[in-house]
């Protein structure tokens, strides 16, 4: 049950699998040689959160140690989900949305900076990601259940709802504005990787650097495991089952998104999960985005919005980013195609 955090579910030793929930498998972990941390312990908890399961790996000195900032970190995940949630009826970001259009609206700093952040890219995308695409997320979550495609009138109407620049925000009073009523805003394509680098940061706190935080598709990766120059990421595709990449990384953000767990086939048509919110369709191109950049937050917004642009494009976006590194695998002509950024990192042996 969310909350539930117990030392039994904490397991010491070397190495570790994390479930391949999004496209992700994680080895190693740990921390930095201030004292004899070649002799810390490492530390494992998974607690469900954010609709998925959130895995905490590192290294600390001793039990009680490690037991104190993993609850601190899953609390941290817990009262962001209060904030960002848009299933919670009281979530901050529900409350703003019900406010009537035009309406200031004062916003929590994490809020607003989940917001400011999401603008930025919307902007550099042209729309391709866009938080306002709440009413077509609806709308697709109900066809997925119901196996059915959306009513052509009602994504017309979702569509009237949507658009970037009907949310206006002021950092100064730190303050939102939905200009249309009936605007419904969805988080799901950054809230998890914020709330991964959140965790991240409580760990720090506690004096735990060697660290990675893993939240499905989302990693906040920390300094490296004792002895080790980095994590090994090992990076999957739709293409197989098993990692075809990995990568030896530190203290940076790594997501993966596509379609390859949630998804819709109408037809032999088959609808991905992540909706263009320049149409309002469904994604029916098959793509599996990674990207790797300076924090969780960053990788998560932007794997969406390469998943919208499609490979090429994307990574011309992409280039207004710094540190950020691209792998994209699309269908062409029936056949997986790999594109990947100058920068990105060679796989390692």
């Amino acid at each position: 049950m969310p909350g539930e955090f117990s030392p039994a579910r904490a397991r010491n030793g070397a190495g570790f699998f994390v479930s391949l929930l999004a496209g992700l498998l994680i080895g190693c972990a740990s921390f930095p040689d201030t004292t004899d941390e070649a002799q810390w312990k490492r530390y494992h908890y998974t607690e469900p959160e954010m609709g998925t399961v959130f895995e905490l790996t590192y290294y600390a000195p001793d039990d009680a140690t490690a037991e104190r900032a993993g609850r601190a970190a899953f609390d941290r995940v817990e009262a962001l989900n209060a904030i960002f949630s848009d299933y919670e009826p009281e979530s901050e970001l529900r409350r703003l949305c019900q406010q009537p259009a035009g309406t200031h609206v004062k916003l929590s700093t994490e809020l607003f900076n989940v917001l400011q952040h999401s603008q930025r890219v919307a902007v550099e995308s042209g729309g391709a990601f866009d938080v306002t695409v709440g009413p077509c997320i609806q709308l697709w979550r109900q066809a997925r259940r119901q196996r059915a495609l959306p009513a052509p009138a009602r994504l017309a109407e979702a569509r009237a709802l949507m658009g970037f620049e009907k949310l206006e925000l002021n950092a100064t009073a730190r303050t939102a504005v939905l200009k249309t009523p009936g605007m419904r805003l969805d988080l799901g394509g950054i809230a998890k990787g914020y709330a991964a680098d959140a965790a991240l940061a409580v760990l720090r706190q506690h004096g735990i650097r060697r660290a990675l935080v893993a939240a499905s598709g989302d990693l906040a990766v920390g300094d490296p495991p004792p002895g080790k120059t980095g994590w090994t990421i090992g990076m999957m595709s739709f293409t197989s089952d098993k990692p075809d990449r990995t990568a030896v990384l530190r203290n940076c953000g790594v997501s993966t998104s596509g379609d390859t767990q949630q998804f819709l086939v109408i037809d032999g048509v088959r609808y991905s999960h992540i909706i263009d919110p320049r149409t309002g369709q469904a994604l029916t191109q098959r793509i599996s985005v990674t990207i790797i950049a300076p924090d969780a937050t960053t990788s998560d917004v932007l794997a969406t919005a390469v998943c919208v642009l499609g490979a090429e494009k994307g990574i011309q976006v992409l280039r207004k980013f710094n540190g950020v590194h691209t792998r994209a695998v699309s269908m062409r002509e029936g056949k997986p195609v790999e594109t990947v950024s100058e920068s990105f990192p060679k796989n390692s042996k």
